[in-house]
């Protein structure tokens, strides 16, 4: 796990390096679906490497971590996505929509990782974009006699500094 964690940084650092369509940022939100049971806030990074495509299309790559505060008798855990990501500003108008699609890798044993879907809306100014998304991974937990299936999720705002 320590490698995957050190992995993740060092991505992150070498994609910082190049800066032309890198943007970091931070959100906090509140889970829902079957995390609502089981955690109280959420909170995370995340960076993305985006590509001009054509006018108004930006499409790269998303990492970053969301740990969820667990809440009564359980424990906090976490997620690591890798996922593909899109942008797409309106033209005239500082709104955009965006989506990344991949998988959510889990920092907490018992809590199998599985697809990640993180949707969102968002205000773009010069220096960054505040957005409303909600972040979903599908995933298994293993009881040993049991495995149970179900989806994690979050309604986050956050923000992202874009590093040009």
């Amino acid at each position: 796990m320590k490698k995957l964690l050190l992995g993740a940084f060092v991505l992150l650092g070498s994609i910082a390096q190049a800066q032309e369509g890198f943007k970091l940022g931070a959100h906090f939100g509140v889970p829902v679906s079957d995390a609502n049971g089981i955690s109280s806030l959420t909170l995370g990074i995340n960076g993305t490497y985006l590509w001009n495509v054509t006018k108004g299309l930006d499409v790269g790559l998303a990492t970053g971590y969301s740990h969820f505060f667990g809440k009564d008798s359980w424990d906090d855990f976490g997620f690591i996505p890798v996922a593909a990501s899109g942008k797409y500003k309106f033209s005239g108008i500082p709104i955009f929509i965006g989506l990344d699609l991949g998988y959510g890798i889990s920092v907490q044993g018992e809590i199998d990782g599985g697809f990640y879907a993180y949707p969102k809306f968002g205000y773009q100014i010069s220096k960054g974009e505040l957005y409303l998304g909600y972040q979903s991974i599908s995933n298994t937990r293993d009881f040993g006699w049991y495995k149970a299936s179900g989806n994690l999720g979050s309604v986050n705002i956050g923000y992202n500094f874009f590093l040009k």
